[in-house]
């Protein structure tokens, strides 16, 4: 199983004395956190994608390269690759690229967004969302599975003959998580390709949680790929931590408080009841996120949202050392101890490599009802 962070890249004043990150400290903050991550044994370190103030993440592909050039082992991934308003063919290009330069350390997460007006600012409708999801990974997984592409749809340009390059690192494109809080389609498209399917899991109760994994396993099932058992999962989650539980919750209850995601909504103790959200000890922490299996079953990647919320680097990086050195090694061996016979491991590309994989051997890349030719 595969343990790492995630991050937004949002620039959040410190309620605590009301300092504000530049974007060039932010940017930085980021290479810290990661570099120490990759230090900690953590495997994977998770970039999202945004265009629009207060957050300072509009090239994931750069920062992941300059990531990539001083860490030895982290996988580099997204949290997540806007496919509703990137094009497909810069998507291809610039994450074929960066697989190169980080010899296979790389997967990337899809997700449709959660900001209105980045649609219009690249030029589409939020109405369309889905479809452009849908229809834009059409167009993507062809690109990386076809050496030579002709391609029509309703969103892009057509395309004549095209070849993206550099073509996938031996053969075989990045893995492919498609990301998602609340929508059963992204489910679907994950399944029927065979990909690993990422609950947020942050905003929503278990119910909700356990309901979407199972819908995605059992398409994935329906799809031909295995066993629901089988099917690809990771997790998000939230955690602050200290030496005892009523400090951390002392320390981070200001940060809550006036997020701009909370503030003004539930209280911290009932966010945490109604959430994955856990404040308190390590022990706490390990406990908590060892109970997701309840609910979800055997999964293959949990990453953690550590710095946000205004939090100083200093206290992310204290965060990011327990997760590395206390939390994670536990949650190695309890997870592993309680692993059902032929779960599949997290997809790395050397392993896939090996097993001669590719994303769409034996299926058709035009997608689940794709309106592209």
């Amino acid at each position: 199983m595969q343990f790492g962070i995630m991050s937004v890249g949002d620039v959040t004043t410190d309620p605590t004395n009301g300092s504000t990150p530049s974007e060039y400290e932010r940017i930085k903050a980021t290479v810290e956190i990661a570099k120490l991550a990759d230090e900690v044994g953590l495997d994977v370190v998770a970039l999202g994608q945004h265009h629009n103030p207060p957050f300072v993440a509009s090239a994931p592909t750069t920062t992941l390269a300059y990531i990539g050039a001083q860490t030895k082992n982290i996988i580099l991934s997204t949290s997540t690759t806007l496919i509703t308003t990137t094009d497909p063919v810069r998507i291809a290009e610039d994450y074929g690229t960066l697989q190169h330069l980080v010899d296979g350390r790389l997967d990337l997460m899809l997700g449709r967004g959660n900001t209105a007006p980045v649609y219009p600012w690249f030029g589409k409708d939020i109405r369309d969302g889905i479809n452009l999801a849908i229809e834009n990974y059409a167009l993507l997984r062809q690109l990386w599975d076809r050496d030579v592409v002709t391609w029509e749809g309703n969103y892009r340009t057509p395309l004549r003959g095209f070849t993206a390059t550099p073509r996938p690192l031996k053969g075989v494109a990045p893995f492919v998580w498609h990301g998602s809080i609340r929508s059963p389609e992204i489910a679907e498209q994950a399944a029927f390709y065979g990909d690993g399917f990422f609950a947020n899991h942050i905003f929503w109760p278990a119910s909700h949680t356990k309901a979407m994994v199972e819908l995605y396993r059992t398409r994935f099932a329906a799809h031909g790929h295995g066993r629901p058992e089988e099917a690809i999962v990771g997790l998000g989650g939230q955690v602050f931590m200290a030496r005892r539980s009523q400090e951390a919750i002392r320390q981070f209850r200001p940060y809550f408080d006036h997020a701009p995601v909370y503030g003004g909504g539930p209280s911290l103790e009932e966010f945490m009841a109604q959430t994955p959200l856990t404040v308190g000890t390590p022990g706490q922490v390990i406990e908590r996120t060892l109970g997701f299996r309840e609910y979800v079953g055997d999964y293959q990647r949990q990453l953690f949202l550590m710095d946000h919320a205004g939090l100083p680097l200093r206290t992310v990086l204290e965060q990011v050392e327990l997760l590395g050195t206390e939390v994670v090694p536990a949650l190695r061996r309890e997870f592993a101890a309680r692993r059902s016979a032929g779960v599949p491991d997290g997809p790395t590309h050397a392993a896939r490599v090996a097993q001669g994989r590719n994303h769409s051997v034996g299926r058709s890349v035009d997608g689940p009802a794709c309106r592209g030719r």
